[in-house]
């Protein structure tokens, strides 16, 4: 953006000790819109004071925040919003900057290792083994424990460049996979868990689903290892936790509500003073999907 009289007299203010000239400073340049971020990323590369440093990182996030709230509303409002788009927005929130192509071409590749392998008459079971195999034995795809310390682990970019992640972001890999190869898993909505379920389910029949589910659901897939779950496995951890299975625990999540969970539990990862800003934001996208 062309440097005007009034960026300037705004840009010199972004210095000023008075929180209240900073507060409407910012908000005045944060009307200009993403346009003007190249301008502030000059203005941090010529300014040697760190605090002042910060400012400028700070209105530059809040104007990706702004661009991504808008592209989460649109992303919502899709007739069938995809997992993998939903996925690639909450990494944009901790990298705004990233090449969304890099990454489909990486899926692309572990979508045609995986299809490669793959022919009509494997049984569900085969079919599963395939997807797991490549992915946890081929690739090396690892699961960690839910660990807020440790950011990168949810996000999907991150997921696909170190071959780790845990239990929601590994899942959504999976479910990403099985997506783009017609495989019908499915996340399942099962108390303190992420785990997945192969449903017999023919293309295009997800709203036919019984009201008991678990009559079409032939068996589990812990997205942590690929490890398979029967129901009597399922059945025996609701006995643990003492809740009862109701029918709801096995209905498919909806890609939306898999995002919401998604952005909630990312959000934990900022409860600190010095980031709780982050916290706020990442619950107000969840909200917003929730609307």
């Amino acid at each position: 953006m062309e440097e005007t009289r009034e960026i300037s007299a705004l840009f010199h203010l972004i210095d000023d000790p008075d929180d209240e000239v900073f507060t409407t400073v910012s908000d005045r340049i944060i009307s200009m819109g993403a346009n003007i971020i190249p301008n502030l990323e000059h203005l941090w590369e010529i300014t040697p004071d760190e605090s002042v440093q910060e400012r400028i990182e700070l209105l530059i996030h809040r104007l990706h925040y702004c661009d991504l709230t808008v592209e989460f509303q649109r992303w919502k409002n899709l007739k069938e919003p995809d997992l993998l788009s939903g996925a690639l927005l909450m990494a944009k929130f901790q990298y705004p900057e990233l090449n969304v192509n890099t990454v489909l071409q990486e899926i692309e590749k572990m979508r045609r290792n995986i299809w490669l392998e793959l022919n009509n008459y494997l049984t569900p079971l085969e079919q599963t083994n395939v997807l797991t195999t490549i992915l946890y034995n081929y690739y090396l795809l690892k699961g960690s424990e839910l660990n807020y310390g440790e950011p990168n682990d949810f996000l999907l970019n991150k997921v696909i460049e170190i071959k780790k992640g845990n239990s929601i972001s590994n899942g959504i890999l999976y479910l990403v996979m099985s997506d783009l190869l017609d495989i019908p898993i499915r996340a399942v909505n099962i108390p303190r868990q992420f785990i997945l379920s192969y449903y017999d389910v023919q293309p295009g029949q997800w709203d036919q689903l019984p009201n008991n589910p678990v009559q079409r659901i032939q068996f589990y897939i812990d997205p942590m290892s690929g490890q398979v779950f029967t129901q009597k496995d399922v059945e025996a951890y609701f006995r643990r936790i003492s809740v009862p299975p109701t029918a709801s625990y096995f209905r498919p999540m909806t890609n939306i509500r898999i995002i919401q969970m998604l952005l909630e539990e990312f959000a934990k990862c900022f409860d600190n003073d010095k980031q709780y800003y982050k916290k706020e934001e990442l619950l107000k996208l969840s909200v917003i999907l929730g609307e």
